[in-house]
């Protein structure tokens, strides 16, 4: 008796996805227009997400299809009629190239400030790979985790897949990381996060995780890791040659007395029906690790009550703890995905409904705006006037946080930049101080010295 081969991941790119033997289910009409629109926007793929999670007799419509693969929607009418023209018919790189340019410009490719106001320095320079947006909480971008297993056709972050180098961060290793942390003990979280810190294997992912357990970093009392592959690549928790590697690896972070979550990135409850899945969420939280589930709220994928609900219960059931429902941001195809706000909030309130208290963890929905996480609360009518109630559940000014404000009811609006205050007012209460002046600690000047850094570079070896 031998034992049965393990799961080989296969990835299908805009290159390589005419060799799947889905293809073929495809209409011409849809082949087309990955073919088109991947030019502009990340595509990839891979087996598992085609052979479980996508019901083929289903498509277009099938919100699994609807989240990995393009379509021509996702483009203006306009766009897509120029790009299809170049790329089948007159096939000038130069001129598609062009374009492709224009078009993501066009898609605000860095939203909430994330290159302009996000970034800290370090010796009066950009700090490489690194984001401090809030007080507590620093981003780490690991060079080696910048893609994914397959990409969400919604992904805020696409700039960063697509060959735009200057959108990127990347950083190739934690010395700067470690000296600047060290330098900030009022920061108590690190977001290891990509692309996806899961596509490395377990070897390189250690170096990161364990750079991050030496004394000097006593402060940092949560490290998070922020992944899709829970759901689009299960096996690299259960079944991958180092599986086992990773879950020890896992409970060595959590033996030195961090606490590690890990936050898993659902869209649609079917991503969890799956036995691999499900096996994949026990593993994880049998090793002292918590798994947190996250997602955005997106049309034609998941804006169905139901299927919230589904995810949630599941997900509680297997030990993991409903976190947030997120807005689709004002990025990339938003036009094509996003739902007005109102709608947003009547999803997320019959899902809420739905679910027993232990999955009312969960947050929502909330918008990642350029002052922070902002939620709608509920629709209140004071005065005679129909409102949102919003409030901070997190702020680029600590003093906002849980600080409730309104904004007119508005049945059209997608977006915080869509809202007007209530009351009369002519600004938000956050729109009248200079937030500007201070976004987290960018601009202080930390020198690393040559000390530190080999001080740093020892711990990640």
């Amino acid at each position: 008796m031998t034992d049965s081969p393990l799961p080989t991941f296969k990835p299908y790119t805009r290159q390589s996805i005419a060799q799947a033997r889905q293809w073929q289910f495809m209409s011409p009409e849809l082949q087309e227009a990955v073919q088109v629109v991947a030019r502009v926007l990340p595509f990839r793929t891979n087996d598992y997400v085609m052979d479980q999670l996508i019901d083929w007799s289903n498509i277009p419509d099938d919100p699994i299809y609807r989240l990995v693969f393009p379509h021509r929607d996702m483009l203006q009418p306009q766009e897509y009629a120029r790009l299809r023209e170049l790329v089948l018919f007159k096939k000038d790189e130069a001129a598609i190239n062009q374009l492709v340019h224009a078009i993501r410009m066009r898609m605000n490719p860095h939203p909430a400030g994330q290159m302009t106001h996000n970034v800290p320095r370090v010796n009066d320079a950009p700090l490489r790979g690194l984001q401090h947006k809030y007080k507590e909480t620093v981003l780490f971008f690991p060079s080696a985790g910048q893609t994914c297993h397959a990409y969400c056709t919604f992904c805020f972050r696409w700039p960063q897949f697509v060959g735009m180098d200057d959108m990127k961060f990347d950083a190739r290793e934690t010395t700067e990381l470690v000296a600047y942390l060290a330098s900030q003990p009022q920061v108590t979280d690190v977001l290891i996060t990509g692309g996806d810190p899961m596509i490395m294997n377990t070897r390189s992912l250690a170096v990161f995780l364990e750079s991050l357990l030496v004394p000097e970093l006593a402060h940092i009392q949560n490290i998070r890791i922020g992944t899709k592959a829970v759901a689009y690549w299960p096996q690299r928790f259960v079944s991958d040659r180092d599986a086992d590697d990773l879950m020890r690896l896992f409970e060595k972070v959590v033996a030195a007395g961090k606490n590690l979550a890990i936050m898993g990135h659902y869209s649609h409850a079917v991503e969890l029906r799956n036995e691999t899945a499900q096996k994949a969420v026990k593993r994880i939280v049998s090793t002292g690790a918590t798994l947190r589930m996250q997602g955005p709220l997106i049309r034609y994928i998941n804006d169905d009550p139901a299927s919230w609900a589904e995810l949630w219960t599941t997900g509680v059931r297997l030990g993991a703890i409903p976190y947030y429902m997120f807005v689709e941001r004002d990025t990339g195809p938003s036009e094509y995905f996003s739902l007005p706000l109102a709608r947003a909030h009547d999803i997320f309130q019959a899902a809420f409904q739905m679910v027993s208290g232990l999955s009312r963890t969960v947050r929502g929905p909330s918008m990642s705006a350029f002052p922070g996480k902002i939620v709608i609360d509920g629709v209140v009518t004071i005065n005679g006037e129909k409102l949102f109630a919003l409030q901070f559940l997190q702020a680029r000014n600590p003093d906002w946080v849980r600080k409730p404000f309104f904004a007119k009811y508005d049945d059209k609006a997608t977006w915080m930049d869509h809202l007007v205050p209530a009351f009369g007012k002519s600004k938000f209460f956050f729109e009248s101080e200079d937030d500007r002046a201070a976004p987290a600690p960018a601009g202080k000047v930390i020198p690393i010295t040559s000390a530190q850094r080999t001080d740093a570079g020892r711990c990640s070896q």
